[in-house]
């Protein structure tokens, strides 16, 4: 008798590896994200795709605040074509993130998105700074 975890067969290794590797190319997570913020080795730019007023309220430390509707080349001008952009918004609730991810992607811009937005940032119980960009 199977259970309901081993009921449909897991995936081939090959498989497997391809799948968490891709998946591992387009999201990071908020531990790693705070690590590399707090050991100063941020080599990406923290993109709050928010609203304005959700930013004001709280968003992660260093962040800088596109709306996803705003992340335009014109607004990215000034980054280098090899950034490394990391998106965010709500939370697993929201697809703003997803949103902001596919414009970049559009535009040729490396990106990943910050699993778990602010409602996993809050989660690992990290701090938020306040007020406007």
């Amino acid at each position: 008798m199977s259970s309901p975890v081993s009921a449909i067969p897991a995936a081939p290794s090959a498989q497997a590896e391809a799948h968490f590797a891709a998946k591992l190319g387009v999201e990071t997570d908020c531990w790693d994200v705070h690590a590399s913020l707090s050991a100063g080795a941020a080599d990406f730019v923290l993109v709050d795709v928010r609203s304005a007023e959700l930013f004001a309220a709280g968003h992660v430390p260093g962040a800088c605040h596109i709306p996803h509707g705003k992340l335009v080349a014109s607004k990215l001008a000034d980054y280098p074509p090899a950034t490394l952009f990391v998106v965010y918004c709500a939370g697993p609730h929201c697809n703003g993130a997803d949103r902001a991810a596919l414009r970049l992607a559009r535009l040729g811009r490396p990106v990943k998105i910050m699993i778990g937005g602010i409602t996993g940032w809050l989660d690992e119980r990290f701090a938020l700074a306040r007020g406007a960009a």
